[in-house]
């Protein structure tokens, strides 16, 4: 893999801002030719840098009015299961294994109060490698 220069930190930047920018428009937006950005997208891509382009989309007018944090602790050595099982679950939009007082940290959206307790009472604690839960709502977003 190459190292990053300034151009590519700019692509990388731009197309997180907007992953729809033709290249057209990202070769005019960084004052270089088409051909260059097209090949660095390219290598981006192929170095693993650019993963995947994605949506961004309201999660309210989506349906799931209601997020939270969900803190789990796991019994040792489970680390590989409770991942498949967590990524198995839709309402979980990110997952993370952390250092500190707890083992995981998920961002979970649900459509409401009823739903956020099944997830949590029903199959996060219904997971036998599970062994606590800590739940923190989201009141507002800042970004």
């Amino acid at each position: 893999m190459a190292p990053l220069d300034e151009t590519d930190r700019r692509i990388v930047e731009a197309l997180r801002a907007d992953g729809r920018l033709s290249m057209r428009t990202l070769a005019a937006t960084l004052h270089i030719s088409r051909a260059n950005v097209y090949a660095r997208v390219q290598r981006l891509e192929r170095d693993g840098v650019i993963t995947g382009y994605t949506a961004t989309v309201d999660p309210h007018r989506l349906g799931h009015g209601l997020a939270a944090y969900v803190y789990v602790n796991i019994t040792q050595h489970s680390w590989k299961e409770v991942r498949t099982r967590i990524l198995a679950i839709p309402e979980v939009e990110h997952a993370a294994l952390v250092s500190g007082a707890h083992d995981l940290v998920l961002l979970v959206r649900t459509r409401d109060a009823a739903s956020l307790r099944e997830l949590v009472l029903d199959r996060l604690q219904g997971m036998p490698e599970v062994r606590s839960t800590e739940t923190e709502l989201i009141f507002d977003e800042l970004l």
